[in-house]
């Protein structure tokens, strides 16, 4: 006899099973509940996990998200969506959001009820991403936007407060470069088709029709036409005489056509020669002096001199005290302390063991018998024995420590948002303020871009009339957490700015890391480290969608190759879930993100480890977990 769960939890989920079974049309479909990412394929979805406690959200996320991906397994081809799917990577995002809410709002018409648990969903996907905080448009993602903006305007309802608040920030834009096509949307609605040429045209009309690719109509009437054209040509094989007589004409006489071209280049070199006697003295240059070429740019990088920049006018390096009010660095400050107070221990007893292990190597040794110093007790015996004996005194000799600095650069990006970057911030506090301890100078610096999908680079690459391989194609955004002058205590509050909402964006590793280089060798210490923190290759969908695609990746390993040749810094590298040991000659990829303080303190102690056997052996780790 089967026994009865005592889970109140499961006569739900499985209720929600079987309306989702209903709703998507397929009584095979496996419908599960995870604590991992909801997500679907052909045949299965994951859900939400409901806990014991059945709470309000959580009970109106797993419908919302049951509808959502129910909708989508019964009115979405995936067959009619690749057909017509763009080529880059804006274009992609902005022809699935608007897509999904064709979905949703195809839906809404037939089944109402989906509409309030679609926004449910929305609503805690909104307030999870920080929507609600946003105040520029160049902050919120343009494809979620449109996406919202077609939803509403299909469905007629109102939008959860977060998502509104982005439709709105590129409303006025999006109906002012799409307005008549928007007309046509309830037209497109049912016939999927339709809706794909529909948005199509919208992402053309946003500036992106770069991205689009072929279009798989005009390919078809392509093929249609040549077809027709080899029937046609099998009908009719003989052509017209004049055709023929002008091929014929055209091949029958070499000779005439070279006496032609022979003609054509006297009539240039005479047409050449007539400019020049018509500029008389100008064009003739001073006896001995060469023509005098305006000086070449200097190259954006030192890696790599083809590395191309489309504007720099938009990048900025910042001071982390610049980019949120004193009062709200203190507010995420605590918060990130409070997220992460379970951790704290574990990686302050890290710290502190990295401390044992660096001070066991400072002042440690002594200069005995000296006329002046401290004096030596150990051999006052020779005194009390000999008193004409002179005092011995010691000194003790200078720690090799304390001509050291060390950079911390972070990744900043958006994959590294929530644990990972909050464990990353407390981490690199940490470390600062035991290096700190040890006499030893510390820099902490981030990385991302001021904008999703280009920014102001991109918006004056299109009014320029979008020249073909601009190079790097986005607003960089580095940030100084802590100057390595600074002290500890006065920039803690900085570190909280990673918690803030909006912040992490693109990660563009190759220019982040030169920066960072050219920063750490001006420098007057001796001895130099600059550690990174990654989570992923370099990515930035602006950038990748008009350049070769490994055009970020290729002077990553430039810059990490030119750094590695010249040996005036020690590299190293630490990878979150990515294995950066395919770039860094000295790395170690965690798979945990728990395992971040552990790693950072063993490849720092590695770093100043006097026992060369030791030291190899850490650095030789590839791998963690």
């Amino acid at each position: 006899m089967h026994k009865p769960s005592d889970n109140p939890a499961d006569p739900f989920k499985k209720a929600l099973a079987e309306a989702t079974k209903v709703m998507a049309d397929d009584p095979e479909l496996a419908v599960t509940f995870s604590v991992d990412p909801a997500g679907q394929t052909a045949d299965s979805m994951r859900l939400p996990q409901v806990s014991r406690r059945m709470t309000r959200d959580e009970v109106l996320l797993a419908r919302g998200t049951a509808d959502a991906f129910a909708l989508r397994h019964k009115f979405h081809d995936t067959a009619t969506a690749s057909r017509y799917m763009p080529q880059g990577q804006m274009a992609r995002d902005l022809y699935d959001a608007m897509e999904t809410a064709r979905i949703e709002a195809v839906g809404a018409r037939y089944m109402p009820g989906t509409a309030g648990n679609i926004d449910a969903k929305i609503s805690n996907d909104a307030r999870r991403k920080g929507y609600d905080q946003i105040t520029q448009a160049a902050d919120a993602p343009l494809p979620v936007a449109a996406g919202y903006l077609i939803r509403h305007l299909a469905t007629g309802r109102d939008l959860p407060a977060g998502a509104d608040n982005v439709m709105q920030l590129w409303r006025g834009f999006i109906e002012d470069h799409c307005g008549g096509t928007l007309e046509k949307l309830n037209e497109t609605l049912n016939d999927q088709q339709a809706f794909a040429r529909f948005a199509r045209q919208l992402i053309s009309d946003l500036g992106y029709g770069d991205q689009l690719g072929d279009d798989p109509d005009q390919l078809d009437d392509d093929q249609d036409e040549a077809a027709e054209d080899g029937s046609d040509d099998q009908d009719e094989p003989d052509s017209s005489g004049d055709d023929e007589g002008e091929s014929e004409e055209a091949e029958a006489s070499p000779e005439q056509s070279q006496e032609s071209q022979q003609d054509a280049k006297q009539a240039q070199v005479s047409m050449d020669d007539q400019a020049d006697a018509e500029m008389g003295e100008e064009v003739e240059m001073p006896e001995g002096e060469a023509p005098m070429d305006p000086p070449q740019p200097a190259p954006v990088s030192d890696a790599d001199p083809d590395y191309k920049v489309a504007y720099t006018a938009f990048d900025e390096e910042i001071g982390a005290q610049d980019l949120a009010e004193a009062v709200e660095l203190d507010r995420l400050r605590a918060y990130l302390d409070q997220q992460l107070d379970p951790l704290k221990g574990a990686v302050s007893r890290l710290a502190n063991k990295l401390q044992r292990r660096l001070q066991a190597q400072q002042n440690r040794s002594w200069e005995f018998d000296r006329e002046e110093g401290i004096l030596d007790a150990g051999r006052l015996a020779r005194v009390v024995a000999s008193p004409t004996t002179p005092l011995s005194f010691k000194v003790e000799k200078d720690t090799e420590f304390r001509d050291t600095v060390v950079t911390l650069l972070l990744d900043n990006s958006g994959s590294m948002r929530g644990r990972p970057i909050s464990i990353a911030a407390i981490c690199a506090d940490v470390m600062a303020r035991t290096l700190e301890r040890c006499d030893v100078k510390v820099e902490i610096l981030g990385f991302t871009t001021k904008a999703w999908k280009g920014g102001q680079s991109r918006e004056k690459w299109l009014a320029d009339g979008r020249p073909a391989t601009p190079g790097r194609l986005n607003d960089l955004r580095h940030i100084i957490y802590k100057s390595a002058d600074a002290p500890w205590r006065r920039t803690r509050p900085n570190l909280g700015l990673m918690m803030k909402e909006g912040l992490l964006k693109e990660n563009i590793d190759g220019e982040a890391l030169e920066w960072a280089h050219r920063r750490i060798t001006a420098r007057h210490e001796q001895r130099k480290v600059l550690m990174v923190i990654s989570d992923g290759a370099p990515v930035d969908d602006s950038t990748l969608s008009v350049n070769p695609a490994n055009y970020l990746e290729k002077h990553l390993r430039d810059v990490i190759a030119m750094i590695e040749r010249r040996r005036a810094v020690e590299l190293v590298a630490i990878g979150i879930g990515h294995d950066v040991t395919r770039y860094y000659a000295r790395a170690v990829t965690i798979t945990d993100v728990e395992q971040l303080a552990g790693a950072m303190t063993e490849q720092l102690a590695s770093l100043f480890d006097n026992d060369p056997r030791k030291r190899a052996r850490v650095l030789g780790m590839r791998k963690v977990g």
